[in-house]
């Protein structure tokens, strides 16, 4: 089978061998061949053993694992990052703004640029700066973290924002200048969607949580009507659409109809209850090392943040929490356990001792972003210098029995599952030596906590098991940390059809 058979359904798939753990399944060791049928995996034995039907591909002795989800995508920021102008290695608030100067004018007449990190920057963003760069025209440098946005004096008068003294909105403010981003021509979101989702496959990506911060019913409806076909979606609803998501009983786990292939889901309630440690906003409980009287801010009140939980739960909804502070955490589980909701805490980069536990006993997934803990090291080392809780943690929630699910937070981090499995198990990414090795990973956890619904789904390779499939040119057990971010994927198989590769 070559690259142009895209989208052939499969009947079999000869000559693979098992990477992770199910291989301790069968009775021999060596290749193996995988018969699907109704995009599931119908059976498995040694390779010849058995008469292949229909349409086989030839695994020629490839790796395989189950296939790869990204638990947490911002789906159509992450797909239009592509057109906007890269600020990911600047050093200086004046080399960001100078940069500005000669990013191009998209169509609808604003600069927008992204990726900054003005944590360790030697001087700080500031409006007469920006302005002295780029004159008229509207200009925007969105954060890496997107809890905070750089505008222009030109961009202000636009948006009618109220100008801040220093050209910096955060949080709310800058989630709403986000959005407005974000509201590109459907046409034109939609193509950039399926292009970047086309190169997610590439990566063995078969599905992904859409945390977008619009009514993604409709945008994923329109999607499968003009034929998506790449992956798995689970889609959120914000705090601002919940009554409408009520009224227009919509639960979690729900699929959207028609979707001849089964693809779109409804996801969680999503909810912001803090900032983030780039912007200083995340909720601890110690102040932060340059700004002592600093402890973050907790966005959603306690009182407030269990309603949403009540009425969420109460609809059949399961809820995404972001929580990244220690502070944000503790409130998090408390009003996970006063409610009797069911979910994920997004991020949990900051953790107390006695809440480890606290994910397991009830039942909620510790959805994290390990590529975070790498681009984080320096200023969490600096920032959180004073805190006494765990920073990035994953081996201590995974020892203390939390599910796990692995994903990028794209475009905050590059949505490629291979970067986050490396990231969870080597914790480093350039010369140095891993950061806080004792929150390493092993490889079967990392892939594990990489596939639909991580540690306590069930996605696997054997009978009956979704036929979602990757197909690697290289060992993984074998690889060290570079070959580990770099792994060749050969196919990715989508519910028995071929969405990469072959």
């Amino acid at each position: 089978m070559t690259a142009s058979e895209t989208g052939a359904r499969l009947g079999a798939i000869r000559g693979v061998r098992i990477a992770t753990a199910d291989r301790r399944l069968l009775a021999v060791d060596g290749p193996v061949d995988l018969l699907i049928a109704d995009g599931r995996i119908a059976d498995i034995a040694p390779t010849g053993a058995l008469r292949l039907p229909g349409r086989v591909l030839d695994g020629d002795g490839a790796w395989i694992v189950p296939g790869l989800w990204d638990h947490h995508v911002h789906t159509v920021q992450w797909a239009l990052a592509a057109q906007r102008h890269d600020l990911s290695g600047t050093t200086s608030a004046v080399e960001a703004a100078a940069r500005m100067a000669g990013a191009p004018v998209l169509g609808d007449g604003r600069r927008v640029g992204t990726g900054f990190r003005d944590v360790g920057w030697p001087d700080r963003p500031a409006l007469a700066l920006l302005d002295e760069h780029t004159g008229e025209i509207p200009t925007y440098l969105i954060n890496a973290d997107v809890h905070s946005v750089w505008l222009n004096s030109a961009a202000f008068r636009r948006e009618g924002f109220p100008v801040a003294p220093d050209g910096v909105l955060r949080e709310e403010d800058a989630f709403e200048i986000s959005r407005r981003l974000n509201a590109a021509d459907p046409v034109i979101a939609d193509q950039a969607v399926l292009a970047a989702s086309r190169r997610a496959a590439s990566r063995g990506v078969v599905g992904l949580v859409d945390f977008d911060m619009a009514w993604n019913a409709e945008a994923w409806t329109r999607r499968l009507a003009h034929g998506f076909d790449t992956h798995r979606v689970e889609f959120a609803v914000y705090p601002h659409d919940l009554d409408r998501a009520i009224a227009e009983g919509l639960h979690t786990g729900q699929p959207l109809d028609p979707d001849p292939h089964g693809l779109v889901r409804m996801g969680p309630l999503k909810i912001i209850s803090d900032g983030s440690l780039g912007t200083r906003t995340a909720a601890c409980s110690h102040g932060y090392a340059d700004d002592p009287y600093n402890h973050g801010v907790l966005t959603v009140p306690p009182a407030a943040l269990q309603d949403l939980l009540l009425r969420a739960t109460g609809a059949g909804l399961e809820i995404a929490l972001h929580a990244i502070g220690d502070v944000a955490v503790s409130a998090a589980l408390d009003a996970f356990a006063a409610t009797g909701g069911q979910g994920t805490i997004e991020h949990a980069q900051l953790v107390r001792h006695g809440d480890l536990a606290r994910f397991a006993r009830l039942g909620i997934a510790a959805s994290v972003q390990p590529q975070h803990a790498l681009d984080d090291r320096d200023a969490a080392d600096a920032l959180w210098a004073g805190q006494t809780a765990i920073a990035y943690p994953l081996a201590s929630l995974h020892r203390a029995g939390a599910t796990l699910r692995l994903g990028s937070d794209a475009p905050v981090a590059a949505l490629d599952p291979w970067q986050a499995i490396s990231a969870a198990v080597f914790r480093t990414d350039d010369d140095r030596g891993p950061w806080h090795p004792e929150e390493r990973l092993d490889l079967e956890t990392a892939l594990a906590a990489s596939a639909h619904g991580g540690t306590g789904g069930d996605a696997g390779i054997r009978p009956g098991a979704f036929a979602d499939l990757v197909l690697l040119g290289a060992d993984p057990f074998t690889a060290d940390a570079r070959e580990l971010r770099t792994m060749p994927v050969a196919a990715t198989i989508l519910g028995g059809r071929v969405s990469y590769g072959g």
